[in-house]
């Protein structure tokens, strides 16, 4: 039976979601319709709920989302798309038009919005938390071979692919990624997977643990151990080519700076809350020839790769999803998120 109406999750204030029962909306003759099955919460819409970051409600959040293809219009090309295909949608936010987005570097656009109105919602945001999508196909990838949960994990790990492209990560280099939430852990995963020595930093022995699991040579506990000892004999004195810092801490990324080797890169993943700005020696960035860069999001290319490395199993994001709810249960979803000890939870629709 065809479905008339859909729900989405609306942001009213701070901790206060409703779900909102809509219409199933038309779709124009160059666009699909998707019915999404899992929206993963992301640190970004845990900081909306929570309050941290600020945005205008209402709102719907969600952009780490999985589904299936429903309905497609009458211009969408049909030797790529079909009614029932499995698509994560990505790379919605980008304008399209600015000199980054044309130069294929949309991760980096000029006008990033996360506040547009997408075609069938009632409130601005990215739209992820609701039960049906309409997209371009130029945003859809599809995938196999994995869960809707798992799935909906494409979306990080692209930006996590991202940021090690852009660490330039050369094989027998050490690298060091700081902090083991689940954005640190895929860091380490592709890391490896790239031919490097990996050290792992973090507080919670746990996640050390599992960081050694899925491929670290090597764990460092602050609390335990002396930092830069630690790098000096994993690194037989030459320190660090490569230092991924995913906390969102501005003195983690200043004490960052003196791990590295010449020529080393200290590439900050996280956005930094409160951004506190940092202080640096600029004769020894000179001499050094070290190099300080940011990644931010993804691009098509990312997601491309993210959803491959997904359905050929070349990466596993089994452990990394902590708690599975139904979107009725939204509320619980978003408190046990807050809590800070879970890598992803996820909502199905």
């Amino acid at each position: 039976m065809k479905e008339t109406t859909m729900r989405a999750v609306g942001f009213k204030g701070v901790r206060d979601l409703e779900i909102v029962e809509l219409p199933v909306p038309d779709i124009r003759a160059d666009r699909v319709l998707v019915e999404i099955k899992a929206s993963a919460l992301c640190t970004w819409e845990q900081r909306v709920y929570s309050g941290v970051k600020e945005v205008k409600f209402p709102f719907v959040g969600g952009h780490e989302m999985s589904g299936k293809i429903l309905k497609i219009g009458g211009d969408v090309d049909k030797r790529h798309w079909r009614e029932g295909d499995n698509v994560v949608i990505g790379a919605t936010l980008p304008c399209g038009s600015c000199y980054q987005c044309k130069s294929g570097e949309e991760q980096n656009c000029a006008y990033f919005s996360h506040t547009r109105v997408i075609d069938g919602l009632p409130y601005t945001g990215m739209g992820g938390l609701c039960s049906h999508f309409i997209a371009r196909t130029a945003n859809l990838f599809k995938y196999s071979g994995v869960t809707h949960e798992e799935a909906a994990l494409a979306e990080p790990l692209s930006c996590v692919i991202h940021s090690i492209e852009t660490g330039n990560l050369q094989f027998g280099e050490a690298v060091m990624v700081i902090g083991c939430g689940i954005m640190g852990l895929l860091h380490v995963i592709l890391a490896a997977k790239k031919g490097a020595c990996v050290i792992a930093c973090d507080l919670d022995e746990d996640r050390l643990n599992l960081a050694s699991k899925l491929g670290a040579a090597f764990t460092i506990n602050p609390q335990k151990d002396k930092i830069s000892q630690k790098i000096l004999k994993y690194t037989d004195g030459v320190k660090l080519q490569a230092i991924f810092d995913t906390t969102p801490i501005s003195e983690v990324a200043e004490d960052a700076l003196k791990y590295l080797s010449n020529k080393g890169r200290l590439i900050l993943y996280s956005s930094f809350y409160p951004d506190v700005p940092v202080q640096l020696s600029p004769d020894w960035l000179h001499k050094s020839g070290a190099s300080i860069i940011g990644s931010a999001n993804s691009n098509p290319r990312d997601f491309m790769k993210a959803v491959r490395l997904l359905s050929y199993g070349i990466v596993d994001v089994k452990e990394l999803i902590s708690e599975v709810y139904e979107v009725n249960d939204i509320i619980k979803a978003f408190e046990s998120a807050a809590n800070g000890d879970k890598f992803r939870i996820i909502v199905r629709f």
